[in-house]
């Protein structure tokens, strides 16, 4: 079967292409792509900035934020049948290797692969797609396929704020560095707790924001010092939690000013492939408790489910502020590289 897919041969070459589909083995599906959204780390890797995307080994299909309808089942598939809506994992473990039995993330897995980040695991940028059946999921009958692309996305900021031990409780003030699309998710969440929450983000358009999706106040960290900032917003204290979901170097670097003492930090954006200059130390004096998120484990049925309890409390739909049909892939990209200050997210829509 032949489809059209695209491949990310280098910085700044992004080519849709026709490839030959391989037959399926007995454990795939075979997925029709109805919606992919484009995330940052796909812009990151698109500009040459981030170390994750694998176009060193050979060109590879980007798109981990996806949603589609199966089209095809192996013969030993039985938790899904063809029409149902399904998403899917990113990082994928092979669960035989020696982390795996031991219990060790995804990310620790010695045969690691990464959907939308590596040749050997092609991504939702394409008509079809072929994954395994233990990594993907049925997601909701009366969910849109734009909502469902929004998974993933979520998965990461909830993993981020209550998979690795944040846990906060209405009695946490909670910074979230980072307005962007994972800070917004880890704001629902961390509000859906009960606790206050605050979005530092320089770009104004991203503060508005946040505030429709789950913060109580933000800040500007350009506006004076930050660390101070914060603290006037939770009684001179510090936060509690904080999580990291900017992956820049300054948002990264302010983590350790901004945490209150014993403070639980979950540093969810991505910054690999480049030293970072922190003052390490506050760590030490303040009892800092950080715990890095790379991947999640056997959490995207839990997501769907807590993605269905508050569907109707935030309007997802209007954080698709830029839709392109696959077929211009170039216009989206420019869209999410260049204009980041009104694209909270760019949207690829397919041909049925």
């Amino acid at each position: 079967m032949k489809c059209k897919q695209a491949f990310m041969h280098g910085p700044f070459d992004l080519r849709i292409e026709e490839v030959e589909l391989p037959d399926l083995k007995p454990n795939q599906v075979l997925i029709k792509l109805k919606a992919c959204g484009i995330c940052g780390s796909d812009v990151e890797c698109y500009e040459g900035k981030s170390a994750e995307g694998r176009y060193d080994i050979a060109p590879y299909t980007p798109g981990h934020e996806w949603a589609g309808q199966v089209a095809e089942i192996g013969s030993t598939v039985t938790s899904l049948k063809p029409g149902d809506k399904v998403v899917g994992d990113c990082v994928l473990p092979c669960f035989n290797c020696a982390n795996c039995k031991d219990g060790k993330m995804p990310s620790a897995c010695l045969n690691m692969r990464e959907v939308g980040f590596r040749p050997d695991s092609p991504g939702g940028f394409g008509e079809y797609m072929i994954l395994e059946e233990a990594y993907t999921h049925k997601i909701p009958d009366d969910w849109d396929y734009e909502l469902g692309a929004w998974v993933e996305t979520f998965n990461v900021g909830y993993w981020g704020v209550w998979g690795n031990g944040c846990a906060p409780d209405a009695s946490d003030d909670v910074a979230i560095i980072g307005g962007g699309p994972i800070g917004l998710t880890a704001a629902m969440v961390c509000k859906t707790a009960g606790a206050h929450v605050i979005v530092i983000d320089p770009l104004e358009e991203r503060r508005k924001n946040a505030l429709e999706y789950g913060a109580d106040d933000v800040v500007d960290p350009t506006a004076g010092d930050v660390e101070q900032l914060v603290k006037d917003l939770t009684d001179g204290r510090g936060a509690s939690v904080v999580i990291e979901c900017s992956g820049n170097d300054i948002g990264i670097a302010s983590l350790f000013d901004i945490a209150g003492h014993s403070a639980r930090v979950g540093v969810v954006g991505h910054s690999i492939g480049r030293k970072v200059p922190v003052e390490i130390g506050k760590t030490i004096w303040k009892t800092l408790h950080i715990a890095g998120s790379g991947g999640t484990d056997k959490w995207f049925p839990r997501t769907i489910r807590f993605m269905s309890k508050i569907k109707d409390q935030y309007d997802f739909a209007a954080l698709n502020t830029h839709h392109f049909n696959f077929k211009d892939l170039d216009k989206a990209m420019d869209m999410a590289c260049n204009h980041k200050d009104i694209a909270r997210k760019v949207m690829l829509t397919f041909d049925d």
